[in-house]
């Protein structure tokens, strides 16, 4: 039986009802909500047979263990991809995976995401221990990009690199200290970007399996960026390559 999930914000909510509608059981609205977005939101309920129950604000609120917009969906959680093998095995393109290790803050898993749906990452791997899951406040952050890229934990983060190498994939791994610079990585062909925590980055054994290490060239006065931010970043440079290269499918 699938796991039941609550997803509240609007970006989030409009996400699941467009991709997954089958999934959702039911959508609770603040009853006081008389705007466009709500109204236009409670139409794209009925459009796909999906119950909208109108209720107290506080409620909903209550619902969302935190400010909700004044929406939540109780939902089934998606699968959409058992493993890695799935993921890899039906692309048209070099593979570009993202590889979070220790991010154990949910907005930060949220934006990340976010990024990772932007410019085209096939899956976001995480280790199970030290790392955030797929909660509401993570679904919110990330705006719907939950919904539409793989987030695979493993059990073991340098084993999974090992494969990951095994099958032919380059292991980009960022540290701030690293002598080359981000733009000096090769993305063309199949990569996996690791990103550590902020802060405490990478643990050492994940730097170890990493084929190279790079860092993203600063100009200004502050030392390092948010990891979410960094994810945007080397994601941005990572599908400029592959669009001058020819080795881009766009969208999914």
């Amino acid at each position: 039986m699938s796991q039941r999930v609550l997803i509240h914000g609007f970006h989030a909510v409009t996400a699941r009802l467009r991709h997954h509608p089958e999934s959702i059981q039911v959508i609770y609205m603040d009853e006081s909500r008389r705007d466009r977005r709500a109204k236009d939101l409670a139409k794209a309920a009925e459009d796909k047979n999906v119950r909208v129950v109108l209720a107290n604000g506080a409620r909903v609120d209550e619902m969302a263990r935190g400010k909700s917009q004044g929406v939540v969906a109780q939902a089934n959680q998606i699968e959409l991809a058992k493993d890695l093998d799935e993921v890899l095995d039906d692309l048209s393109e070099p593979a570009l995976l993202m590889v979070l290790d220790g991010v154990t803050d949910p907005h930060n898993l949220g934006a990340c995401l976010r990024s990772a749906d932007a410019f085209g990452v096939h899956a976001v791997l995480a280790p199970k221990d030290h790392s955030a899951g797929l909660s509401a406040v993570v679904m919110k952050a990330a705006s719907g990009a939950a919904d539409s890229i793989p987030y695979l934990t493993v059990t073991n983060l340098a084993r999974t690199l090992r494969d990951l190498k095994e099958r032919g994939i380059l292991i980009i791994g960022t540290d701030d200290e690293a002598p080359a610079s981000l733009m000096d990585a090769d993305f063309t062909s199949a990569a996996a970007l690791v990103l550590g925590a902020e802060g405490a980055g990478m643990r050492r054994l994940t730097r170890e399996h990493c084929d190279v290490l790079v860092s993203i060239p600063m100009f200004g006065q502050v030392e390092s960026l948010n990891v979410s931010v960094s994810a945007g970043v080397c994601l941005y440079e990572a599908r400029r390559q592959r669009t001058l290269a020819g080795k881009t499918t766009g969208k999914k």
